[in-house]
């Protein structure tokens, strides 16, 4: 399992956030290093911080918001090494619910947008099946993932750099996989 890939996988992350954005077509408005102004404040005020200019953003900042709002959220440390970094980075690009139900749907199980112990033991059911094992199974999650970005109004604006993302991130996802789960 993936408990100790999260540094890795948020660098993976951060190299596709880059630093810092207002792009104004972006629904998300201001961000820095991935996260929004919204999400940056929200964050500060519930954990009592004093909140910084969002050009000031640092990793260590935001570090803390990743592995609570995404990682936890998606248990990636309970998913196969390579799968926890796709669905990690589809949760941080398109919400983490988002990318629950994509996985809930890849591997038949109910696409509610949480996943538990039902998608977890479907999940490995799946994986175990004699069709897929976990490089099949990122490659399948990946080319949903990238239709997913080719549906949206934004894509003559984004997808270039979505794309690039999708394939970027499925081969270090490829790479990631432990040889036993091949």
């Amino acid at each position: 399992m993936a408990a100790e890939n999260y540094e890795e996988c948020l660098k993976m992350i951060l190299h596709h956030e880059g630093g810092y954005v207002n792009h104004p077509k972006d629904p998300g408005g201001e961000t820095n290093l991935g996260v929004t102004k919204r999400v940056y404040e929200e964050w500060c005020m519930k954990e009592g911080y004093n909140v910084k200019d969002m050009k000031d953003l640092e990793v260590e900042d935001v570090a803390p918001i990743y592995r609570k709002n995404y990682w936890d959220r998606i248990k990636a440390d309970e998913l196969p090494s390579g799968l926890d970094l796709c669905v990690f980075d589809f949760g941080v690009n398109a919400g983490t619910g988002r990318s629950a139900k994509y996985l809930q749907t890849l591997i038949g199980t109910v696409a509610d947008g949480g996943i538990g112990p039902n998608t977890l033991r479907a999940l490995d059911e799946f994986i175990s099946s004699q069709e897929y094992g976990v490089k099949d199974t990122i490659l399948k999650f990946q080319a949903e993932r990238q239709n997913y970005y080719e549906s949206l109004s934004t894509f003559d604006t984004f997808g270039k750099g979505w794309t690039r993302r999708v394939e970027e991130t499925t081969q270090s996802a490829l790479g990631m996989v432990e040889p036993l789960y091949e």
